[in-house]
């Protein structure tokens, strides 16, 4: 009975990823962590914070130096401000919660930037659900072997504790019980970015601050400009903020697009992520059924013996 009870938990651990869909997940998951390498650095989170910055800057200066010098010109009235220049008040009014948002996001790569090093450095996706049908098939055949052998009965129940305890040391051998925690901490933390809401309101941003940036560049600061009677180079001296942005804002765009666009490809495969067990789970999964496998076959074998 024992012999047998090894046998069941082998087929177990094979027919797992087909009990958790792991066939069709993994390679999702697999996918996701190559997509998002990109965006998991140092480097990527201080520019787009600092694009955050020049974003902010110029919000500010046109709201509280730009907008007054219009007013105060008598050329646009503080009233008919924002029939004037839609899209800069619209800016004006919806920076700050933006802010909050992009902010938060940003926040939430840098956070993690060491738990997905952590998960990047197990073993590829793609290849974890083979880790459960490979041992627990020669589980299995090594247990039926056992079982129908009469010979060399000892020696096959040997293999199969030796196949065990291999399986419950494996989680060891890969740093899981480091590693798959930060991984279930960093799928957490992911998932109120990774929602389809949540990704559509940061690419409307977009339109909002494009339309802004451009409607600041050709309309109100050379309308200030005109009324000041500056030149084009005295305007953007007289604006620097506003200035800084038009002359970064294709490399904002740049850096930003391919994020957000990376974050909509992957809802999905994020989805498949989060829909398999918790991360923090996996290592047992191993350690459990070795453990119970190695102990059935040394007592099995201990009763050959006697």
């Amino acid at each position: 009975m024992t012999v047998i009870a090894a046998v069941a938990i082998g087929v177990g651990l094979a027919a797992a990823p087909a009990i958790f869909q792991m066939f069709g997940r993994a390679p999702m998951g697999g996918e996701m962590i190559t997509e998002f390498e990109p965006y998991m650095t140092e480097a990527k989170v201080a520019t787009l914070r600092g694009y955050l910055d020049t974003i902010d800057l110029a919000e500010a200066e046109s709201r509280t130096q730009l907008r007054p010098a219009l007013v105060d010109s008598g050329s646009v009235e503080d009233s008919g401000y924002a029939l004037r220049f839609p899209n800069v008040a619209t800016f004006n009014d919806g920076w700050s919660p933006m802010r909050a948002d992009m902010t938060d996001l940003v926040d939430t790569i840098e956070r993690n930037r060491g738990n997905y090093a952590a998960v990047a450095a197990l073993p590829p996706f793609p290849l974890f659900p083979w880790f459960f049908v490979v041992p627990g098939l020669l589980i299995a055949g090594s247990g039926i072997a056992a079982i129908r052998s009469s010979v060399r009965r000892r020696l096959l129940l040997l293999i199969l504790a030796a196949l065990g305890f291999a399986v419950a040391l494996a989680p060891v051998a890969l740093q899981m019980f480091t590693r798959a925690p930060e991984g279930a901490e960093m799928i957490d933390d992911f998932r109120p970015m990774m929602a389809r809401e949540r990704v559509q309101r940061v690419q409307l941003y977009f339109v909002t601050l494009g339309a802004a940036e451009g409607q600041l560049r050709n309309a109100a600061v050379p309308l200030a400009a005109e009324l000041a009677g500056q030149s084009p180079d005295e305007a953007a001296a007289t604006y620097p903020a506003i200035s800084q942005l038009s002359q970064r804002w294709p490399a904002i765009v740049g850096e930003f697009a391919p994020m957000i666009g990376a974050m909509s490809d992957n809802l999905d495969n994020f989805a498949a992520v989060d829909a398999l067990p918790s991360f923090s789970l996996f290592p047992w999964f191993f350690v459990g059924p070795g453990l119970l496998v190695g102990g059935l076959a040394l007592a099995a074998r201990k009763q050959v013996g006697a």
